[in-house]
């Protein structure tokens, strides 16, 4: 016989553990387990499954599968003996036939199944010879460790009684009244705490502080010795530039990456791509804003979670409006806000401003009016927090359909339309994630789209989605893959509305009245956007 692979599987065909006995392409190998449940009959008993190019012969444990992979020339009889081996071990090495407990023990279990089969081939072994091997018991090892432990005991019985001669000779040169012996430098005395002689140390001092002296200054001569090595040239340089650095960038830039500096490297994946185009837009949006003596500024938070099947997991909008006073002659002024913002908004104003005023006229002013406000400083005053489950709060709805084929591949749908269409939301980027080293064929989309081979991501991006560019889709297909492959999505936007609904309506003095001119800028963006 020949087997190809053995692996644990869940009945819906998820793998939790392969090994491959035979040298094959990492795409060939998820090509066959991919095909597996696809070939299971319902309501019909078998023990293998055959195809044009190979056998599955399985065994049912409890919610798994025990697979094996073998050629169509290998015989069944052979297969059979060698899969009731492998449903054998499982159980050795996993306390319960469960997903959990079989990624806890994979190592050992790869192990185990490296001593049934050998380049294809089935070893003569039973399942004592197995955990023996998988143990790698040595009796060699043990005498050793024996021989080592008694050499170490010996050592340290010969410097305890190395200890007390010295202690004793001290002790009757102190009688006699000459030189102590183990001062150092001529100096009389014991042995100090750091490993120089000292006068002031009694004569009568017991064996353990000899044993301190004596480690002390072993330490120490030590630490010279170190001190005094010069170092070595080829050591590292923490911050310093060397032609590896330089050329594992330049291979990045061949591969189509955008290497501004060499700055922190941010957090690899889909949700990493998501983040960095967030806050690159962000940055963007900010940076073109004229700046008043009186300048707002409202940022609206976005955390969102939605359901591939549909469905609000989790839907959060949280805000803060904060004010920046560059002027003195502005510190005391009175911020208007206008009411119309989202039904069910919570509300809290800084401690320190007046809450009664908020409340009855919507205005935002200190509780001691004759205060100013901070100079040249950004003042947090006022936050908001808005949760729902309701699907209609959802400002960009995506519908991702991947679907099977037929040929051990998915076909996927994906569309996407704009609820909130007072929203202009910018710079979208949704990250679809892909099997590894499968590049995808896209035969459809609007906006742009890029496929990162090193993150095994596909990035779609619109420039502008807005009410009269609410809607757009994209169709693609991939090899070897299956349905869950394709989540979970991230999606990331801005944009110069906020979802709250909280914007300024007049900004005056507490004395005059008198208007104040004021900028403001408005920010919403993305913290987590997925689809799970």
């Amino acid at each position: 016989m020949v087997l190809i692979a053995a692996a644990v599987c869940t009945k819906n065909g998820k793998v939790i553990l392969s090994r491959q006995f035979v040298e094959m392409t990492k795409a060939r190998i998820e090509g066959l387990l991919a095909a597996f449940p696809k070939l299971m009959t319902a309501g019909k008993q078998h023990t293998y499954v055959e195809t044009d190019s190979v056998r599955y012969v399985y065994q049912p444990m409890e919610k798994l599968y025990m697979l094996l992979i073998t050629t169509k020339a290998s015989n069944i009889l052979e297969d059979l003996e060698t899969l009731r081996l492998f449903s054998k071990v499982i159980p050795e090495y996993s306390h319960s036939l469960d997903e959990k407990e079989i990624v806890d023990n994979a190592f050992n279990l790869i192990f185990a199944f490296d001593e049934i089969v050998a380049l294809g081939y089935r070893e003569s072994v039973n399942l004592a010879q197995i955990k023996t091997f998988v143990e790698m018991d040595s009796h060699e090892e043990k005498v050793y460790q024996a021989v080592r432990q008694t050499q170490e005991r010996e050592a340290r019985q010969k410097m305890r009684e190395k200890a007390k001669e010295l202690q004793r000779q001290r002790m009757e040169a102190s009688k006699r009244g000459g030189p102590s012996i183990g001062g150092m430098g001529g100096r009389s005395g014991g042995f100090s705490a750091d490993g120089f002689g000292s006068s002031g140390v009694s004569s009568s001092s017991g064996v353990s502080s000899s044993n301190i002296g004596m480690a002390s200054i072993e330490v120490d001569t030590k630490s010279k010795v170190a001190a005094s090595k010069p170092a070595s040239r080829n050591a590292l340089k923490l911050g310093g530039k060397s032609k590896d650095v330089d050329s594992f960038v330049d291979q990045l830039k061949s591969e189509g990456e955008k290497i501004a500096n060499l700055a922190p490297a941010a957090s690899s994946g889909s949700s990493g791509a998501a983040s960095s185009a967030s806050a690159a837009a962000k940055a963007a949006i900010s940076a073109d804003i004229h700046r008043e003596s009186v300048h707002l500024k409202i940022e609206d938070k976005l955390v969102v979670r939605l359901g591939r099947d549909g469905g609000v997991q989790q839907f959060e909008n949280s805000g803060l409006l904060t004010l920046r006073i560059s002027d003195e002659a502005y510190g005391r002024i009175l911020l208007k806000l206008s009411p119309n913002h989202t039904q069910g908004l919570q509300l809290q104003t800084h401690p320190n401003v007046d809450k009664e005023l908020f409340k009855t006229r919507t205005m935002i002013g200190l509780k001691n009016l004759a205060k100013p406000f901070p100079l040249n400083t950004d003042v947090g005053v006022l936050k908001w927090r808005f949760v729902s489950q309701d699907e209609s709060a959802i400002p960009l709805t995506i519908n991702c359909w991947p679907s099977d084929n037929g040929e051990g591949g998915c076909d996927v749908n994906i569309e996407y339309e704009l609820e909130a269409q007072q929203l202009e939301l910018q710079d979208v980027a949704i990250v679809i994630p892909l099997p590894m080293n499968v590049q995808p064929s896209v035969a459809e989309y609007d906006g742009t789209y890029n496929y990162d081979s090193r993150k095994h991501v596909l990035q779609w991006h619109i420039p502008i989605i807005d009410a009269a560019n609410k809607s757009g889709s994209m169709e693609f297909s991939c090899n070897a893959s299956i349905p869950g492959d394709f989540f979970p999505l991230q999606v990331s936007f801005v944009s110069k509305t906020p979802y709250a609904g909280i914007s300024a309506q007049d900004v005056v003095q507490v004395d005059s009245e008198a208007a104040v001119k004021y900028s403001s800028e408005s920010i919403l963006f993305v913290e987590k956007y997925e689809i799970v």
